[in-house]
């Protein structure tokens, strides 16, 4: 493999989209895989946006010719990719799925990356066909923004693995900061329970979602509160992930507060829905 070899990237959510579009901001080619016809047909128009609004906020280099994007529902596809990045939904079961299948089709020496949010390395490990080339890579939202990257080496993870995606990190200007396998690593173990803490205070009517994030961002500084954050990941991540932490923990802490799985089974989820914790003026 080469460094003219596309990443490819499983699933064209929200998240899939944005990994594509910060590797492709830098000029490197991608494969974008999904299932559904239609949301690949979304994620070119969103991948366009995007392009154009990182090089504005100068998370994208301005002077770098953008790379060729392939979309595609042909896993076939990704065959000879320099590098897999598996981000497709929160559930163990479908994540288990998708790896298998991409594993089996890839080159050896292809590392390949899971985006999860709060599973841990080594139990979706198990789905891959060489684990010693399985590490994860816990992209922020957007990624073309936000330039540190919580690095996940699992137990199997081999030195060769982890070197080739630093590299890959490093050329699409993201500043890994590697940690050990856990549910939820370090930033969702820690965020998704505040998250839900905040949530609860607003169910009990202590505080409004402005309330709140007001005090995150005036008291503790930080540039948005948990409710803000909240609903640019999609609330409906945060259920899974909490549901994740819970199961693999045991600790009551993490189970989703009725107000969280209120609005996920409204349809509230977020920006990307237009309305969450907050009205966001239509779907993004």
């Amino acid at each position: 493999m080469t460094n003219t070899d596309p990443v490819a990237v499983l699933g064209a959510g929200v998240m899939g989209t944005g990994i594509a579009t910060l590797a492709l901001g830098h000029g490197l080619p991608v494969v974008l895989v999904d299932v559904d016809d239609a949301v690949l047909e979304r994620a070119l128009a969103q991948v366009a946006r995007q392009l154009k609004l990182g090089r504005l906020m100068g998370g994208l280099p301005r002077e770098s010719a953008d790379g060729r994007l392939i979309t595609t529902t042909d896993l076939s596809a990704i065959v000879g990719a320099r590098a897999v990045v598996e981000s497709v939904t929160e559930k163990p079961g479908l994540k288990k799925e998708v790896l298998a299948a991409a594993t089996a089709v890839i080159r050896p020496g292809t590392p390949v990356v899971t985006n999860t949010s709060a599973i841990p390395v080594d139990e979706l490990a198990e789905a891959a066909a060489r684990p010693d080339e399985f590490l994860g890579a816990h992209f922020m939202n957007p990624p073309y923004l936000i330039k540190t990257i919580e690095v996940v080496r699992g137990p199997r993870t081999s030195d060769v693995a982890l070197a080739a995606v630093l590299e890959l990190l490093g050329e699409v200007g993201q500043q890994p900061v590697v940690v050990g396998d856990g549910p939820g690593f370090v930033v969702n173990r820690i965020l998704q329970r505040v998250i839900n803490e905040a949530a609860r205070i607003v169910q009990e009517g202590i505080a409004t979602p402005e309330a709140v994030d007001a005090l995150f961002t005036g008291c503790l500084g930080h540039r948005t509160g948990p409710l803000g954050t909240a609903d640019l990941i999609g609330l409906d991540n945060v259920v899974d992930s909490l549901h994740v932490l819970l199961d693999r923990t045991g600790d009551e802490g993490y189970r989703p507060c009725d107000l969280l799985v209120t609005k996920v089974k409204a349809g509230e989820h977020g920006r990307k829905t237009g309305k969450g914790f907050y009205d966001h003026g239509g779907v993004l």
